[in-house]
């Protein structure tokens, strides 16, 4: 099997030849192909050259496209700080007011150069690899963290908590599902194998399992309807513990959640078994970045002796993996899941 083959088996529930492998990596992808992250996010030649780099060099199964979280808020007009060595990030909110979502004019992404650039680079990747590599083409964040960036964290927290506000925020919420579902339409036109979404701060260490399925539920439903749609498998990433939300990602009807390291991987192998592909969840800073390669090889077979019994299984980082890492942990991970 190559690459493509063993991560669609997953999908199909079944069994590959070997684990498959698909890194969240675009941070050590440009640091070792020395790309700064300017390049990185301006240049799709670069972008592409570094995942090309990476692929070649340590032999994994899938490539996940990814650029930074802020992509989309830009697109929407947020202020954004892009420093040269570091992926870009917020520096304000849109909205001073949540009544001005009143005032928010339709965005067309496409037009939006960080866009064009993310698209630009899954079009070279597909060309590159074809059928032979995994191409996963992120789409940056889900209409719920995308509107807490148009909005603001602190505001729309508290716009969360007050019921007077909750019609200005489903509006607001709608307006960002918009522009993620632009993208999610845009990437399937670059041929990208399938689409993702980050939805960072829907978890429970921000808000509750119950304004988890009033605010983000539904929206992450329609982004994951759209993937359908266009006959696309879609894999939803929530950031830290989401040990009290996993039956309610599941509802969203996502083909794979990709988990953050802090999610009990026992927990859930129970939930998503034969259900769902579980798709990380190796510490990506403690384990990978900092540990030693015993390390590395003790957690990755913990990891595959939980999901040994299911092919709906891709082993990857539960999160961003940091630029630092040394490549003996990746070769580490990638080794001991291979002779698994």
């Amino acid at each position: 099997m190559n690459g493509y083959q063993r991560i669609m088996a997953a999908f199909r529930g079944q069994q590959p030849d070997t684990t498959p492998i698909m890194l969240h990596n675009f941070m050590m992808a440009a640091h070792e192909a020395g790309v700064t992250m300017a390049q990185f996010r301006s240049d799709p030649e670069a972008l592409a050259r570094s995942f090309i780099e990476a692929v070649e060099k340590y032999e994994y199964d899938g490539i996940m496209i990814d650029v930074d979280t802020v992509t989309l808020a830009g697109a929407a007009g947020v202020p954004i700080d892009a420093p040269e060595d570091r992926p870009a990030q917020v520096s304000g909110a849109r909205l001073r007011t949540l009544e001005e979502v009143n005032d928010l004019e339709p965005v067309d992404i496409g037009s939006y150069r960080g866009v064009q650039v993310w698209l630009e680079a899954t079009s070279i990747l597909k060309r590159r690899f074809d059928d032979d590599i995994f191409i996963r083409g992120n789409c940056d964040q889900s209409p719920f963290t995308l509107a807490c960036m148009i909005r603001g964290l602190e505001p729309w927290m508290m716009d969360l908590a007050n019921e007077d506000h909750h019609e200005l925020v489903h509006k607001l919420l709608g307006y960002a599902a918009d522009i993620s579902t632009q993208f999610i339409r845009l990437m399937a036109e670059t041929g990208a194998h399938m689409t993702s979404n980050g939805d960072s701060i829907a978890g429970p260490e921000l808000i509750s399992p119950a304004m988890y399925r009033t605010f983000a539920l539904p929206y992450e439903k329609r982004i994951v309807d759209c993937a359908h749609e266009l006959k696309l498998p879609y894999i939803l990433h929530i950031c830290g513990n989401t040990d009290a939300i996993i039956d309610d990602m599941l509802a969203t009807g996502s083909d794979g959640l990709e988990l953050d390291y802090r999610t009990d991987p026992k927990l859930a192998h129970q939930k998503m078994k034969d259900r769902t592909v579980f798709v990380g969840n190796i510490d990506p800073s403690g384990v990978l970045a900092l540990g030693s390669p015993s390390l590395v090889e003790e957690k990755t077979r913990e990891l595959l002796t939980i999901f040994a019994d299911t092919p709906r299984f891709i082993l990857n980082a539960g999160c961003a993996i940091p630029a630092i890492t040394p490549p003996e942990s990746l070769k580490t991970m990638i080794r001991v899941a291979r002779n698994f």
